[in-house]
């Protein structure tokens, strides 16, 4: 996996969750990769078909949104930021297929304290850290 690969899903696990505990940060990576499993499964590749497209796909992870106030914050990450430091090694652990995947395959998640329009009357199927999880989102 190239450097660049590694640092676009760290600076991801970083803008989502750096506020969270460590299993909330490996969350966020295990629905990138379940994203990149998924478009390769059943050929849509919407979200992208590579962990870097996943992750920059438009306005599917907000911190890339350029008028996100994470935004700014995820350009400046670097590896002397120790949480960010801890996302680093989570996405190598992760884009190597060794992250644990403790979302039950969800592609989805949100903030508990939000209900967005796509999770209405859908049932998480996992909570960890200040996010609720899903798996069975059709876009």
């Amino acid at each position: 996996m190239s450097d660049l690969t590694i640092d676009i899903l760290a600076k991801t696990i970083f803008g989502e969750a750096r506020g969270e505990p460590l299993s909330g940060q490996e969350a966020v990576a295990s629905v990138v990769i379940n994203r990149v499993a998924f478009s390769r499964k059943y050929g849509h590749y919407w979200w992208g078909n590579n962990i870097a497209e996943v992750c920059q796909k438009p306005y599917q992870f907000s911190c890339w949104n350029m008028d996100d106030p994470n935004y700014r914050i995820l350009l400046k990450a670097n590896e002397d930021n120790p949480v960010f430091a801890t996302c680093k090694r989570i996405a190598r652990r992760a884009a190597a297929g060794l992250l644990e995947d403790r979302t039950g395959g969800a592609t989805h998640y949100h903030v508990k304290k939000l209900r967005p329009k796509w999770s209405v009357g859908k049932i998480p199927c996992a909570e960890i850290g200040s996010h609720f999880f899903y798996n069975d989102i059709e876009e």
